[in-house]
């Protein structure tokens, strides 16, 4: 990525010119493009009969499913469903896998609970969740090949850990799991829109993600993606709605078909507002592509981590480079004075366990490397 291209999508976020926003993995700031899009659909919305903004919106809805099945590598868009947020995609999986008795669910110690509680619950049916001991800050493969046993029927794993930025291996957990037969669910809101992935080269079952987050857009959106092969296989959920069904506008024959495809997922009036602003986020990242974004992200983050360490602060987690995300957590003795000090320096941070760091792609060198000039040296 070239210095002027930066500048070109950093002009996108007004938050940069009053502070060095590094919390992307908390709620990251709305570009330009998102505010006038958003605002351009409301206007309509005031002045216009919303049956006929309605086939545009629906238009735009199938392009951002097209738009994310590609971000992922999903064979088509009707492996994806629009969300509310990650942890009802997590929550749709959990529900409709045939799990029964005695089957037991795999989590990592140390995950967002969005994935351990639906996995939790199924206690009711008598379904177990067995929680794999985390290493370094995240997944030890062999520590998890060590707990599946035949009774082992789904591995729920998040792509990084959100309290310590360790980056798991998804690719060799997919694999694992298509090896011996085990659901594979996957929570991708802490990498994607900063790191690829592809849903087919790693097995992936389920994948949800929310919006807020490396995605760049407004909170109470998101996706859920489902492997096509594995509808067949789902029980009816624990919730339907009008729009869940084949013939979803015939309202008054109540048909409870579930559709081929994710959209049986779908329950009923769609976040509209989320949607257009999410149309607009993924566009902006597809346009800088994802390889440049990877690499920008990197980059940071391996100034950020140099930095520190040279300065003798102690990071969260195993910071070999297959193990980095766009998080980096510092171990504090007091994180909530330290992310004070910097907020009071304009830069943006988060309290996660220690102090949490996550620059995103139109952040800069001289950003990062002022957090180490505001903590100084341990």
């Amino acid at each position: 990525m070239t210095i002027d291209t930066l500048a070109a999508y950093r002009d996108e976020y007004a938050i940069t010119e009053q502070y060095a926003f590094l919390s992307h993995a908390a709620v990251s700031p709305l570009s330009r493009r998102i505010v006038d899009a958003v605002a351009n659909q409301l206007h309509r919305a005031a002045s216009e009969p919303a049956v006929r903004l309605f086939p545009e919106i629906f238009t735009l809805m199938a392009d951002l499913r097209q738009r994310l099945a590609q971000l992922i590598n999903a064979r088509e868009s009707s492996e994806i469903v629009l969300m509310p947020n990650t942890a009802m995609g997590l929550n749709s999986a959990a529900v409709s896998l045939p799990l029964r008795t005695g089957d037991n669910v795999l989590v990592l110690e140390g995950d967002y609970p969005a994935n351990i509680y639906p996995w939790q619950q199924l206690a009711y049916k008598g379904v177990l969740t067995k929680m794999v001991p985390q290493r370094a800050g995240g997944l030890d493969v062999d520590a998890l090949a060590a707990r599946i046993d035949r009774r082992t029927r789904v591995i729920a794993l998040s792509t990084a850990m959100f309290a310590t930025g360790f980056r798991n291996d998804i690719a060799t957990v997919g694999r694992m799991c298509k090896e011996r037969g085990i659901f594979f669910v996957v929570d991708a809101i802490q990498t994607l829109g900063a790191f690829p992935i592809d849903v087919q080269a790693c097995a992936i079952d389920f994948l949800a993600a929310g919006s807020q987050k490396w995605l760049l857009s407004a909170p109470g959106a998101g996706f859920l993606y489902v492997r096509r092969e594995l509808l067949d296989e789902l029980e009816p959920g624990a919730y339907v709605g009008a729009s869940s069904v084949v013939d979803p506008m015939n309202y008054l024959d109540y048909n409870l078909t579930f559709p081929p495809s994710a959209e049986r997922f779908n329950l009923g009036t769609p976040n509209i507002m989320g949607a257009v602003a999410l149309h607009a986020a993924v566009g902006m990242l597809q346009e800088v592509g994802s390889r440049l974004i990877e690499q920008r992200v990197t980059t940071l983050v391996d100034a950020l981590i140099n930095d520190l360490t040279e300065r003798g602060h102690s990071l969260a987690a195993d910071t070999a480079p297959e193990h980095r995300s766009g998080i980096v957590v510092v171990q504090l003795p007091n994180p909530e004075v330290a992310c004070k000090r910097l907020e009071e320096a304009g830069v943006i941070a988060t309290v996660r366990g220690g102090l949490r760091l996550a620059p995103h792609f139109y952040n800069t060198l001289e950003e990062v490397m002022r957090v180490g000039e505001v903590l100084g040296d341990r």
